[in-house]
């Protein structure tokens, strides 16, 4: 299977050591991770500043994966992201990481499933109808993970042809 160019949607400042174990996994190609000094930069310069970095960094990519930890669900540019990813024809899917153990906090609580915000126009059907979230085993999410990435961004990207 090619490798994939993906774009990781995540809360930062909840999840950014458990997005690392899933960038270490190394089975996709992704958006290289923005430095904390970067992205003071970026979000000095306001929402469309956040906006133009966002569209630049997605704008390759064939699938965007939301990696959703316990408030993922509620953030501005995760939103943004989604609607984006969808608007855009882009493989769209979420994995649960609340059960990946951060070095600094453990685990945490699963948050809500983002697709969940979504609704269809001119209906009450909701995005998670159609876009998947996936919640790897609580007793081994990392290995889970590991072994079925690549095979549920590939369902994502053949769901979006």
């Amino acid at each position: 299977m090619a490798k994939r160019q993906i774009f990781y949607s995540f809360h930062f400042d909840n999840d950014v050591m458990r997005v690392q174990q899933i960038r270490n996994i190394g089975s996709l190609e992704e958006n290289k991770p923005v430095s904390v000094n970067d992205w003071e930069q970026i979000k000095k310069g306001g929402d469309k500043s956040i906006e133009k970095w966002i569209d630049d960094n997605m704008k390759y990519k064939s699938c965007v994966v939301v990696l959703v930890g316990s408030s993922t669900a509620n953030r501005q540019w995760v939103k943004y992201e989604i609607g984006k990813a969808w608007n855009d024809g882009k493989g769209l899917v979420g994995i649960y990481i609340h059960n990946l153990k951060c070095p600094r906090n453990g685990t945490c609580s699963q948050g809500s499933n983002p697709f969940d915000t979504f609704t269809f126009k001119d209906s009450d059907k909701k995005l998670s109808s159609v876009v998947k979230c996936y919640n790897p085993k609580s007793s081994d999410a990392y290995n889970d993970i590991a072994a079925n990435i690549e095979i549920w961004v590939e369902e994502a990207i053949n769901n979006r042809k």
